[in-house]
């Protein structure tokens, strides 16, 4: 029988089917002969040791309007019926992500879970990058007003951003002359009990916040992504333009660092953000960028990403 690929994503309904990782991954997969069935996060249960997914078996097509076909919902059993799971569903990182991770760690030894839930547990993207302090730009994590007033004194240009956000949501830059410091940190503080990371400004940004993917601890493809005019933030989704990239000898020394780590801890496919030879985050939950790097390298990083799966899958 064919292997079975499940897929804890986001509404497959709603996805970019050019631009969209997660659908990348998921139609190399069926490329190379597996069954699909897509469940969303919230349809994860445990129950009395098992560990189950409602969901649709899938197929997938790159057809701009029809792209998708489910089947009716069934109950699948992840440590009987699935060989791989891929946990691809979009932070936030809050206390439902967390929950996630512990039922699907109770998989390991009877079905692949991609990335490792346990190393994506302990490894939040604006956490885990303090590991690699001296590869960083000057760095605050904090829910104190007086320690940011302090920090932006020191640096003077400076980012706000939520310790668990995503896509650019929620990124602010404070000049120096700015006044809306305190009521900025009121409101972070008032819509959460989390600290924020408050980072030097780094004027290289406006040359590009590179993505670098990562397979098995190896450098396999970058692109640039250039803010819009007028905006700090650099997320594709919120106008950043993607231009082709090669690693710069700096580039290739933060890899080299984070590689043997990344595939110690079983963070088969990672994407690093670095800026000006800064590394600002290590993106291990939902990683983007592979399609993007595909159109203008003629590669294929899913079926890489699909061949270091399948080398466990054999081992």
């Amino acid at each position: 029988m064919a292997r079975v690929c499940a897929v804890q994503m986001d509404a497959i309904e709603t996805v970019d089917i050019d631009a969209d990782s997660t659908f990348a991954l998921a139609l190399e997969a069926q490329a190379r002969g597996y069954r699909l069935f897509h469940y969303l996060p919230d349809a994860l249960s445990f129950r009395d040791g098992r560990v189950v997914a409602r969901g649709r078996a899938m197929r997938l097509a790159r057809t701009p309007g029809d792209h998708y076909d489910l089947d009716a919902p069934q109950t699948l059993d992840l440590a009987q019926d699935a060989d791989v799971v891929l946990m691809r569903q979009d932070p936030p990182f809050d206390m439902a992500y967390i929950t996630y991770t512990h039922f699907l760690e109770q998989l390991r030894g009877r079905t692949l879970v991609v990335n490792d839930p346990e190393a994506v547990r302990n490894a939040p993207e604006k956490l885990y990058v303090t590991h690699f302090q001296d590869l960083m730009p000057p760095t605050l994590i904090t829910r104190s007003i007086d320690e940011v007033r302090s920090f932006r004194a020191e640096h003077g240009d400076i980012i706000v951003k939520p310790l668990f956000g995503n896509g650019g949501y929620g990124v602010f830059r404070l000049q120096p002359e700015d006044q809306n410091l305190a009521s900025l940190m009121e409101m972070f503080l008032g819509v959460s009990r989390e600290p924020v990371m408050v980072q030097q400004y780094l004027p290289a940004v406006r040359g590009g916040d590179k993505r670098i993917i990562l397979v098995d601890g190896e450098p396999v493809g970058a692109i640039n992504r250039v803010p819009a005019e007028g905006e700090a933030r650099s997320n594709m989704h919120v106008g950043g333009r993607a231009e082709r990239s090669d690693l710069s000898e700096r580039e290739r020394e933060i890899c080299d660092r984070l590689g043997p780590e990344l595939a110690r801890r079983n963070l088969i496919f990672v994407g690093i953000d670095v800026i000006g030879g800064y590394l600002t985050e290590i993106n291990v939950t939902s990683p983007t960028g592979i399609q993007e790097i595909d159109r203008f390298e003629r590669t294929n990083l899913a079926g890489l990403v699909w061949d270091a799966i399948e080398r466990r899958l054999a081992g």
